[in-house]
């Protein structure tokens, strides 16, 4: 009879956030897959867990995969781990999980901290719909046009970023996204735990101001605010910026991204006046 793979989520920062649940898995486990076998010991000598360890990271999912599918074909329970908060979520995992199914082998979640959920919740922005996006990338035109295709989203953006790396990053969402509300949750959990809340704006000044930035961050991006409905038709609102000495194309341009139009509609609108 096959076993069973479980996900088990482990905290983020602070060791008391793990469920009882969680602890009894590790402790039933035959084996324990980590990210990093270094880090899982230090949670399991914590609670006075010993079980036999292997390491499964970015570097050899895709050959462990395998190898772990076939211990668990032989009847082994496995619990899966990484080195902290839910695994998968920007953290190796996805290939065991997807061959552990294809295989028929039980997949169950073992529940528990997510720093994505965790710093939604005391956000102070939106709720109701959110979009995690991993790491935004780390070349700043990657990045800028990663958010310029996420402009129209109308829900709240919530991505991990670097700390060298943040102030560069809210610079880029001042640019491309204007005044969003967004809220930084770094070092969540752990004993210098600081949830900044403002414009992308005023948080970049404020850190800043800081000699260093450390620690594990989460970033959130509000929804858009609600736009005044513009109800001046197309071609008299790009009459109205040729006025001003705006050149036609640039007018053009400017009406099309206001009202979500293509370039091509709005200069058949106005060629047709």
């Amino acid at each position: 009879m096959p076993g069973i793979l479980h996900v088990v989520a482990t905290p983020i920062g602070n060791l008391e956030d793990i469920t009882v649940r969680a602890i009894r898995t590790l402790r039933e486990a035959d084996r324990i897959a980590c990210e990093d076998t270094r880090q899982t010991r230090k949670l399991l000598d914590h609670f006075g867990i010993s079980k036999p360890m292997l390491s499964y990271h970015e570097h050899n999912e895709a050959a462990r995969a395998s190898e772990l599918v076939a211990m668990l074909q032989a009847g082994e329970n496995i619990a899966l781990v990484s080195d902290a908060g839910t695994p998968l979520i920007s953290d190796p995992g996805y290939r065991l999980v997807a061959a552990a199914i294809d295989a028929g082998i039980s997949v169950v979640p073992i529940p528990g901290p997510s720093a994505v959920i965790a710093a939604l919740s005391a956000s102070g922005l939106p709720t109701d719909a959110f979009r995690f996006g991993g790491f935004l990338p780390a070349k700043r035109s990657a990045r800028r046009k990663l958010l310029d295709q996420l402009k129209p989203e109308s829900s709240t953006l919530i991505f991990y970023e670097a700390p060298h790396r943040i102030v560069e990053t809210l610079d880029d969402i001042v640019d491309v996204l204007g005044a969003r509300r967004i809220a930084i949750a770094r070092e969540l959990t752990k004993m210098h735990e600081e949830i900044l809340r403002g414009t992308a704006a005023e948080l970049r000044d404020q850190l800043k101001g800081r000699s260093s930035i450390r620690g594990e961050i989460t970033l959130l991006i509000g929804k858009p605010e609600a736009a005044v409905l513009d109800e001046t038709p197309v071609a008299e609102a790009v009459h109205e910026l040729e006025h001003r000495g705006v050149a036609r194309m640039d007018a053009i341009k400017q009406v099309a991204k206001a009202r979500g139009l293509s370039k091509r509609e709005v200069y058949r609108i106005v060629a047709g006046t």
